[in-house]
């Protein structure tokens, strides 16, 4: 199952698309535990791109859901970001910053691009068998 979805840039985005996501999985009867980090992954990733994509008001979700493995896009158009300095540990005590080093932690393949004034993308997959 392959969808591609443009998305405003609000919060109410982010809980829709983790509902496909979880939606898609449980008909393919995928086990909860994958299925739980892809949807934290996923999450946290949309969550940033409400957050910091400043510039844009449309963000893009591309689910590619098989038997085997999950793999997920989120781009956005916006301010960018520099993804050297990301998904590094926080402190403990922190209650921001923990979003990339969650999808890194959760999920496999985990590749990040990003331009400033051109936007942002965040690949990652996960695998089932």
């Amino acid at each position: 199952m392959s969808v591609r979805l443009s998305l405003p840039r609000e919060a109410d985005s982010v809980p829709a698309v983790r509902r496909l996501l979880r939606c898609a999985l449980t008909i393919l009867r995928v086990d909860r535990e994958p299925s739980a980090d892809l949807e934290i992954a996923l999450t946290e990733a949309c969550a940033n791109v409400v957050r910091h994509a400043t510039g844009t008001d449309h963000f893009e979700v591309c689910l590619d859901v098989g038997d085997q493995r999950c793999a997920i896009d989120v781009v956005d158009t916006g301010s960018g970001f520099d993804p050297t300095q990301a998904g590094e540990p926080v402190r403990a005590d922190s209650v921001r910053g923990r979003g990339l080093y969650l999808i890194k932690a959760l999920s496999e393949n985990v590749r990040m691009h990003s331009e400033p004034r051109r936007g942002s993308l965040i690949h990652f997959e996960k695998s089932f068998a």
